[in-house]
């Protein structure tokens, strides 16, 4: 949901995912064949998104805010994208609305735009790299223990606390960068491992145990050498073409 901000420059985008709770195995043995739906709507909003995004970066750059309809859409693009990404990653069992939540849903999104610096807006493009690849680290790092993840919760049936508190705190970044991106925030991307305090269930706030965290700094190492990995071998099979001869005749 989006809420104004009106007299504050910035609001850190918050999800709440209630959780870990039961699974259903043949849900988690399907669970891609499942997702088809979403991902197609979600390709087909991202793009009318990113004609939206064009049209609000001009708007903000010289307003100082998105425009209601803009943010709007946006909104609720961003936050659909995440209850996606939270039922990608495991960390429901609910299959999740189209477009718009519904109410009991247990992944729901807290977006408040507000006010815009415009070098903020001029330069986001570049501002949002370090975050990016961040996310991406860790996305690609989930990737790569995902087989093991859904092998351990399609076994026991729920998601284990540790394996929950990383996979949300990927998810939970990566709305984040989602949202600064399209200039739904002024406020940085940050707190990957999490808020602090003490949390008995969902991730508002986030509070990881010390399972978790070790589980996301490995997501980490494996993120950073698989992305290495991915750049060395394109850098290598790339073909050079200087040193083909060519017979035109």
């Amino acid at each position: 949901m989006s809420q104004p901000s009106e007299g504050r420059t910035s609001f850190l985008p918050e999800i709440q995912i209630e959780g870990p709770g039961e699974q259903r195995r043949w849900t988690v043995l399907v669970r891609l064949i499942l997702l088809i739906p979403h991902a197609i709507v979600v390709y087909f909003v991202g793009i009318a998104a990113a004609v939206v995004a064009v049209l609000g970066w001009f708007a903000a750059l010289f307003t100082g805010r998105l425009p209601g309809w803009i943010a709007d859409f946006l909104v609720l693009y961003v936050g659909y994208q995440a209850r996606v990404n939270a039922y990608y990653s495991l960390l429901t069992d609910q299959f999740p609305p189209f477009l718009v939540t519904r109410l009991g849903y247990p992944v729901r999104t807290d977006i408040r735009p507000g006010r815009l610096h415009w070098a903020a807006v001029l330069f986001r493009i570049i501002l949002v790299i370090p975050a990016a690849v961040v996310s991406a680290v860790v996305t690609e790092g989930w990737a790569v223990v995902s087989f093991f993840l859904w092998l351990s919760v399609l076994i026991a049936g729920r998601v284990p606390r540790p394996v929950f508190g990383a996979s949300a705190a990927v998810v939970r970044y990566a709305f984040r960068v989602q949202a600064y991106f399209y200039l739904l925030t002024a406020d940085y991307p940050k707190r990957l491992f999490g808020d602090g305090g003490s949390a008995e269930q969902g991730t508002r706030p986030l509070t990881l145990s010390r399972g978790a965290r070790v589980l996301l700094i490995v997501i980490i190492v494996l993120g950073v050498l698989a992305l290495l990995g991915a750049i060395t071998a394109k850098a290598y099979y790339q073909p050079d073409f200087e040193h083909y001869d060519y017979d035109w005749t």
